[in-house]
């Protein structure tokens, strides 16, 4: 009688167990970042014209705690400094040489916390939160904002953020002996796929 009653309990602890499991497994979702559907530019300026890079080389990660809920537990976004490109033999090598990409192969961001999530509409939010962003040997704590769409097979993240180079430690190009000179300020637009 109570073998019976005890496996009846054992039972009865292993189909809770195994149905928080899956509860878990269901609501925890990573993602990894589409390189090729996703875009990252950057927009400065010269006492000459303005100027823009794209980057060609990305990966990441998106992991949510809940994805109904929309909380995030980790999210990553990496480029190549050798894969920012813009179409400008010259000026790519200036760039290179001012992220001092021989020794600094890559730009990180890591997002560190969400302050505010605001639901703008079915499996859309706008997410306010704080990240580091590393460039060369520096990392700063910074701001940032997004748009963050839920699809059925993707993740959409789009935003835009502005930085100074001298923040982190890169001096703003200069071309033709100094003729050109580009300006601190850089805004960098995102639009980033996770699947």
């Amino acid at each position: 009688m109570k073998t019976t009653k005890t496996r009846k309990y054992y039972a009865l602890i292993a189909l809770i167990t195994l149905g928080l499991l899956t509860v878990n497994l269901v609501s925890a979702q990573a993602f990894k970042l589409n390189n090729e559907a996703s875009t990252l530019k950057v927009f400065g300026t010269s006492n000459l014209h303005d100027w823009h890079l794209e980057g060609e080389q990305k990966s990441g990660q998106l992991v949510f705690e809940d994805i109904d809920k929309c909380t995030i537990k980790t999210c990553e976004f990496i480029i190549n400094s050798n894969g920012l490109v813009s179409g400008k033999k010259a000026m790519d090598k200036n760039t290179y040489k001012a992220l001092k990409t021989d020794d600094y192969k890559n730009i990180k961001f890591q997002l560190v916390k969400v302050n505010e999530l605001i639901k703008k509409g079915p499996k859309t939010y706008l997410v306010k939160g704080e990240g580091d962003l590393t460039i060369t040997n520096v990392t700063n704590r910074i701001s940032i904002e997004f748009n963050l769409e839920v699809d059925p097979n993707k993740i959409v993240l789009n935003g835009t953020k502005n930085i100074k180079m001298t923040d982190y430690n890169v001096e703003p190009p200069t071309a033709l002996f100094g003729t050109i000179t580009t300006g601190d300020a850089l805004t960098i637009e995102f639009k980033t796929i996770y699947q």
